[in-house]
């Protein structure tokens, strides 16, 4: 497999603090060319073979603002069971429902465009109900829980330009804590 050509953002970038717009259809084949490329990357960047070959972090989702478009999109790659992927396609996202249990990653988040260590927590939903839209224009909803709901909702975080980091209390980075549950 070849490594996409797609740059993404580091967290200096000013474009990843601002607001994507939603998206209108059909999608343009730059659009559809571009979620193909950054599901591509992120499978690469789960298989070991490629992420070393490549110097790729492992990463499980990627915002279209984190490659410099300002458009309400976002993917998932999850790997499910060795060399087998789940994947989203998520377009105009909206939460419709959520659990009261929140949740956290206890090694805490990642993400492709933090390219440095971090210490906190982000407490999230550990479920959620998401209404959206597939490539064709189909409204769908789709319900996630723990590791892949944590994933939507920072993916999401992404198109309202906030960063996960930007949610951790630099005076209390483990706030939050005592009221989720660690996964």
């Amino acid at each position: 497999m070849k490594l996409p050509d797609i740059k993404i953002l580091d967290e200096k970038e000013k474009v990843l603090h601002q607001v994507s717009k939603e998206v209108t259809f059909p999608l343009t084949d730059k659009q559809k060319k571009d979620i193909k490329d950054m599901l591509l990357y992120l499978r690469m960047s789960q298989i070991e073979e490629y992420s070393e070959k490549y110097n790729l972090r492992p990463g499980m989702g990627l915002s279209y603002v984190q490659i410099g478009e300002l458009e309400r999109i976002f993917v998932i790659c999850d790997e499910v069971e060795e060399g087998q992927f789940e994947e989203y396609v998520i377009i105009n996202p909206e939460i419709i429902s959520q659990s009261e249990e929140m949740i956290y990653v206890g090694e805490g988040e990642g993400c492709l465009s933090i390219n440095r260590e971090v210490e906190g927590i982000v407490p999230r939903h550990a479920r959620i109900t998401v209404e959206a839209y597939d490539e064709d224009g189909n409204k769908f909803q789709v319900r996630v829980r723990e590791d892949i709901a944590i994933a939507f909702q920072h993916e999401m975080d992404h198109l309202n330009g906030i960063l996960f980091t930007d949610k951790i209390d630099p005076k209390n980075p483990f706030k939050g804590a005592n009221n989720a549950r660690e996964i």
